[in-house]
């Protein structure tokens, strides 16, 4: 396991939220944006991964990112921003990122109430053409983020509450330990 997300999901676990250091907090939109865009250049300097790989790594982690920020605004539970951070170990990468917010279910349930649990939640989130920010004409991130997995065979874990998604050619959802907000990490 990397450091990255030991110390993530310590954060998402916890009750009460430990300090994470300010250099994987991204309290807004745009730092989160900043540091993404960092990363690309690192990723491209690297020439580890193929240019065309990184921009679509880079579209997934942006997306699920960007999510965080969407779908909690004025609903944060306790810390604003996500965690976001990153390792490249010879030709693998790991991205991770995690926010503290109300999760998958509580977004979608806006939407769609009659959703009865957090697995079927992530189900929905992946497999339906669904937002929890209706009336807009949106719901497509996650079926992009879900594709794109299965055409580069990375491997996504997406966990929400005490429901988790483990994407690569197929996808699997079962229970977990509790987490408050969500949890991503991209991989090989």
């Amino acid at each position: 396991m990397s450091n990255s997300l030991e110390i993530a999901l310590q954060w998402v676990k916890s009750d009460l939220p430990p300090q994470i250091e300010k250099k994987y907090h991204c309290e807004t939109r745009d730092i989160f944006q900043v540091r993404l865009d960092a990363m690309v250049g690192v990723l491209l300097a690297s020439a580890k991964i193929t240019e065309g790989d990184i921009y679509i790594l880079s579209a997934i982690a942006g997306e699920i990112g960007n999510n965080s920020f969407d779908h909690n605004l004025g609903n944060w539970s306790d810390v604003v921003g996500i965690f976001f951070d990153y390792e490249l170990n010879e030709n693998k990468l790991t991205i991770v990122l995690a926010d503290r917010g109300q999760g998958v279910m509580a977004t979608l349930k806006r939407v769609k109430p009659e959703i009865k649990n957090e697995e079927e939640a992530l189900y929905v989130a992946f497999n339906e053409k669904i937002s929890g920010r209706a009336p807009e004409p949106r719901g497509n991130g996650l079926k992009f983020v879900k594709e794109n997995i299965k055409n580069m065979s990375k491997h996504l874990l997406f966990m929400s509450g005490e429901a988790k998604a483990q994407l690569n050619e197929n996808m699997e959802i079962s229970r977990t330990e509790k987490i408050h907000g969500c949890l991503a990490v991209i991989a090989n």
